[in-house]
């Protein structure tokens, strides 16, 4: 693998990743624009984008795409599984242990090694069943 870049320090970047950790949210760039546009009035989606891609660089935030939508970013960082809504499209991280044996079982179907596995499990949240 090459070598990491290091990048100088943003406020912007800085303030993304604050952002992110102080939400349970799995929020798209157009979000994370949204909240800061009037805190940065010269932001651009652009350096949204930019930013959220050197946080995903340095290992400090995830993306995801979730049922075809939006890329995702999420400042859980640790091995965890999702729950979409099917009816609202809400993410919500599951609070339960991975299943490591998975990767076991799966190998031992052909010649190959897993590294790790993502599961994502979809139904109604509980506003969507009210």
């Amino acid at each position: 693998m090459g070598k990491k870049r290091t990048y100088r320090h943003s406020k912007q970047r800085q303030r993304i990743l604050e952002l992110l950790t102080g939400t349970d949210k799995h929020p798209t760039a157009i979000w994370v624009y949204d909240q800061l546009r009037k805190e940065y009035p010269s932001l651009s989606l652009g350096n949204v984008y930019r930013n959220l891609n050197i946080l995903v660089e340095q290992g400090l935030i995830k993306n995801s795409d979730f049922m075809g939508s939006f890329e995702r970013f999420d400042a859980n960082v640790n091995p965890h599984y999702h729950f979409i809504c099917e009816n609202c499209g809400s993410i919500v991280d599951i609070d339960m242990p991975i299943e490591n044996e998975l990767n076991d079982k799966a190998s031992k179907t052909a010649d190959i090694s897993i590294r790790y596995h993502k599961m994502q499990f979809y139904g109604l949240c509980s506003k969507c069943l009210k």
